[in-house]
């Protein structure tokens, strides 16, 4: 069975002729979980949406269980993030005319009609559990903290195989973090599924299988198997 992750030869270009991102290679087995941790500006999330495959100068390849998205077009990389991928992003990219519940079942519009059902639910449930108080509210009236909430039930509502989380706890309280953490870890240990977590949130990368650090555009250490 092939990694869930293989990276080769990732490189992101800046302005400049400068490199924002250079990764000669990453591997990541399936239902494994990796933190990334390292100063702002490092390129932490820079590296997160190159292995979503938003990035498009990025070179070298991007292979998640076998799947080259560096050889896919931008439109079959887009089905296979909706398939595939639940990504939380920091800064939450909600539409504001729409509630949370709405927001968070988004997924749903992209899935086939049979599955539409169940992943409303699930996005519904996962708001329940994170503590969002009133799901059909406007999200332009909700706080950071509510906004994080319905993000990572939107990331989740479809049971994706890959979860890539961008600083997942930095607006919640430690209460609704610590839960979140235990959620997410799950998911990897007990249901399979790939997690790759950018995040200067301790008890987060504490609880990673493995954790890289990375500065100035590379990796500059590991620790975990």
């Amino acid at each position: 069975m092939p990694d869930a992750l293989s990276v080769s030869g990732l490189v992101v270009p800046g302005r400049g002729g400068r490199t924002i991102l250079s990764v000669d290679s990453l591997t990541l087995p399936k239902g494994r979980s990796l933190g990334v941790r390292g100063p702002s500006g490092a390129g932490k999330s820079t590296l997160l949406y190159a292995l979503a495959g938003l990035i498009e100068e990025a070179a070298g390849h991007v292979t998640w269980e076998g799947v080259d998205l560096s050889a896919m077009s931008p439109d079959r990389r887009g089905a296979f993030r909706a398939e595939r991928m639940g990504l939380i992003f920091q800064d939450f990219l909600l539409f504001e005319e729409l509630s949370g519940i709405d927001n968070a079942a988004l997924p749903a519009l992209f899935a086939p009609r049979a599955a539409r059902g169940r992943i409303a639910a699930r996005a519904a449930g996962l708001l329940d559990r994170l503590g969002l108080a009133e799901p059909e509210r406007g999200v332009d009236s909700y706080s950071g903290g509510e906004r994080q909430r319905v993000g990572v039930a939107r990331a989740l509502a479809n049971d994706a195989g890959i979860v890539l989380a961008d600083e997942p706890t930095a607006s919640l309280h430690r209460g609704a973090a610590d839960a979140l953490i235990e959620d997410l870890t799950a998911m990897a240990s007990d249901e399979g599924k790939t997690l790759v977590a950018v995040s200067h949130d301790p008890a987060l990368l504490d609880r990673m299988d493995r954790v890289i650090t990375i500065a100035d555009g590379r990796i500059t250490d590991e620790v975990g198997p």
